[in-house]
């Protein structure tokens, strides 16, 4: 069975999820994660499903891209099996005024000590930028990291929180 990397962006308009999940479906693809969000009016969508080969889904989703509505590319992956966790799982927020640099500076420490970006979201609210990101560290580094991270926000201007995630809301 093949596993496949989809991504889809364009000009954001109802049911360009379900133009897509139905697509799959009748192709006989099983989705297997995905996620799909809105970006300042753009849509956005990036999903693995297992099962036809990636040329077929291809064809299956130029009608969608027809006349530049929406941009779908189809990769085959390779099956990494089951994932486990390898890390304590944490949520790093960030919020300050926007300026440039800070998910590149404040992921850069994580990086640095072992942390691994499961999951980012950022948001432009006016003046202020907001960075919701949810993340594996080494076991036990919490504490040292999170002196590191508010370090780091100070000299970017912003505000840094580091909490143990709650497994029964992620």
């Amino acid at each position: 069975m093949n596993e496949l990397a989809i991504t889809v962006i364009g000009r954001d308009r109802p049911g360009i999820v379900a133009d897509v999940a139905e697509v799959l479906a009748r192709l006989g693809a099983n989705l297997t994660d995905s996620t799909m969000t809105r970006l300042r009016g753009h849509f956005a969508m990036t999903l693995i499903c297992a099962g036809p080969a990636a040329a077929d889904v291809e064809a299956a989703l130029a009608p969608l891209a027809a006349e530049g509505r929406l941009v779908a590319t189809v990769r085959a992956v390779t099956p990494d099996g089951a994932a486990t966790p390898t890390g304590e799982p944490y949520v790093m927020s960030v919020h300050g005024a926007d300026r440039l640099g800070i998910v590149a500076a404040m992921t850069r420490v994580l990086a640095d000590a072992g942390g691994n970006v499961t999951d980012l979201s950022t948001r432009l609210a006016g003046p202020l930028y907001v960075v919701v990101a949810e993340v594996e560290l080494p076991p036990g580094s919490a504490g040292e990291l999170a002196g590191r991270l508010s370090r780091a926000a100070a000299e970017l201007g912003v505000e840094v929180s580091l909490r143990p995630a709650d497994p029964d809301l992620l």
